[in-house]
């Protein structure tokens, strides 16, 4: 895992990658929020709609991204942020409850945090 980090950061940068996580951050929590209250409730209250089928498929492709992606970039966070252990694993557990990536975005991936 420190090789990835190491080598993600190398290519593109802190910055960038400080970009990338606080984006993928903000849009899994939108994806997990139309997929949820959008896109389960249109296939259940029509299921024999073309429509909805379409929608929840590409609403769970693209939070299925968005989900590996933070998870993916939680790596080199953890070493630009300087998380230990517990926050890591935090991190990490923070991508299966609905909407605390947007928390991890907010107070855990800061510099400033004492």
């Amino acid at each position: 895992m420190e090789k990835l980090s190491a080598i993600l950061i190398d290519k593109f940068g802190q910055e960038k990658i400080i970009k990338w996580f606080k984006q993928v951050c903000i849009i899994e929590a939108w994806t997990c929020f139309f997929l949820y209250l959008v896109a389960m409730p249109l296939k259940r209250y029509y299921p024999e709609e073309d429509f909805a089928l379409i929608f929840i498929i590409v609403v769970g492709n693209l939070h299925g991204l968005f989900f590996s992606l933070y998870l993916l970039l939680s790596l080199p966070a953890r070493k630009i942020y300087q998380w230990d252990d517990e926050d890591f694993v935090f991190a990490l557990l923070a991508a299966f409850f609905p909407f605390a990536t947007i928390w991890i975005d907010k107070k855990l991936a800061r510099h400033d945090r004492e």
